[in-house]
């Protein structure tokens, strides 16, 4: 059973098209890299799974079922997080995200367990006493990743996780989210504005561009033509002590909105790409 499947999905917000007749398919146990400029998708295409954004045409299955809001086999990390409840302890942060009223953790037995069992899992115990106001960037990270993980989701949705940490607490965010999605063998779609923290850690890379989107091994889907039919637009990648850079002339395509709105077509290999 797929994770997540689009076949022939078009999203739009109002008038905009975001995706136009986009299909692909990720496993069940697969942590795949979500990547391309600001404004490609990323964002859209995980409130379409979350069942918060219904496409204009196509079909999206979600764990075999068609997307819907509510799934509770479902955990999310959003990109955008409002400061609030910094004088929580660790403990009551992660078991608000399971009440309908902020700063009301859970009473029962089994909900606490839950909890218990979410900070574990994040190695964040000892953040558990600690108020929300005293953490790290990272440690508030490990918070929100547990509260995502409550219910034991089968698929885990991470927006920009990465946002505002250094390099090395966004490796550590990228190798203890492998490390829980490999110990639950679920899956994972991480979205990042750059491919380089993901490198190692992801199966699969689903690249967005100019409403289309390439799914398939980072090797043979960042690559100067794929990205250049993809952009419909001509695409350097460039690597430098083991980083690599998407540049269209003197532009990183990775942090700039692209301006082209064609797609282009596939190479007809193990890369996926939507149909046009």
């Amino acid at each position: 059973m797929s994770a997540v499947c689009f076949d022939r999905v078009r999203l739009a917000l109002g008038t905009r098209t975001v995706l136009d007749d986009v299909s692909f398919a990720i496993a069940d146990t697969e942590f795949v890299g979500v990547l391309g400029p600001n404004g490609a998708g990323k964002t859209t295409i995980m409130r379409a799974i979350l069942g918060l954004l219904a496409p204009r045409a196509g079909h999206i299955a979600v764990l075999g079922q068609p997307a819907r809001r509510g799934n509770p086999a479902l955990g999310y990390m959003p990109q955008a997080r409002r400061e609030r409840g910094l004088h929580l302890r660790g403990w009551d942060f992660v078991a608000a995200a399971g009440t309908a009223a902020w700063g009301l953790p859970w009473r029962g037995k089994a909900e606490r367990a839950a909890v218990d069992r979410a900070l574990d899992l994040v190695d964040a115990t000892a953040l558990a006493r600690r108020p929300l106001a005293a953490l790290s960037g990272g440690e508030r990270q490990r918070l929100l990743l547990a509260q995502a993980l409550l219910g034991e989701p089968k698929l885990l949705l991470l927006d920009e996780p990465l946002i505002s940490l250094d390099p090395h607490r966004q490796a550590e965010v990228v190798a203890l989210v492998r490390d829980v999605q490999r110990r639950l063998g679920i899956a994972v779609l991480f979205s990042a504005h750059e491919v380089n923290p993901l490198l190692g850690a992801m199966d699969r890379v689903l690249y967005l561009g100019a409403g289309q989107v390439a799914l398939g091994p980072v090797a043979e889907v960042i690559t100067g033509p794929v990205l250049s039919r993809l952009y419909d637009t001509p695409i350097e990648v460039l690597e430098l002590r083991g980083r690599l850079f998407v540049m269209s002339g003197t532009q990183d395509m990775e942090r700039t909105p692209h301006p082209h709105a064609q797609g282009g077509h596939g190479n007809g290999r193990e890369v996926q790409h939507a149909r046009l």
